[in-house]
């Protein structure tokens, strides 16, 4: 599990930088945008599936995870198909959760692979990320219908 702490600091690193050098010197395109969260939202996916796998994350958490990114995908898609798109924008509470998200798998990852003891904190980090997941999607899901139903 060392190895995959190191992986997952590395590619946190690597997109921080691509972020940064994206919006210092404008070298941002419409594919990139796309590109980028849907990436990032990959890398998550796939460590809290896998973390999930060894046990190391409660299979609630990672149910509750997924099922959000696909909630969201899903009102996008739906949308398109109902052709009246909805251009989503990050919400605080998303960039909260994604934070936490973050945070949360790359203590997981450091405790496996160095054990540092950090069972508590990983445990309420855990409450952390569930209540920030179920607020986002809810948010997310408030944000859509009205979008979809304009005329309340």
């Amino acid at each position: 599990m060392t190895s995959a702490f190191a992986v997952f600091v590395i590619a946190g690193i690597t997109d921080g930088l691509d972020g940064f050098l994206a919006k210092r010197y404008d070298w941002s395109t419409e594919l990139g945008a796309w590109l980028d969260p849907a990436a990032d939202k990959a890398l998550l996916v796939s460590i809290y599936v896998t973390l999930g796998l060894f046990d190391a994350l409660p299979a609630w958490l990672v149910i509750l995870v997924v099922s959000r990114d696909l909630l969201i995908v899903g009102g996008i898609l739906l949308s398109w198909l109902m052709e009246h798109p909805v251009a989503m924008k990050p919400l605080m509470i998303s960039k909260i959760n994604t934070v936490g998200q973050i945070l949360l798998a790359a203590l997981v990852l450091a405790d496996l692979g160095l054990q540092l003891g950090l069972g508590i904190v990983v445990n309420m980090l855990i409450l952390i990320v569930a209540a920030s997941t179920v607020l986002s999607a809810l948010a997310y899901l408030r944000g859509w219908f009205k979008h979809m139903v304009p005329y309340q």
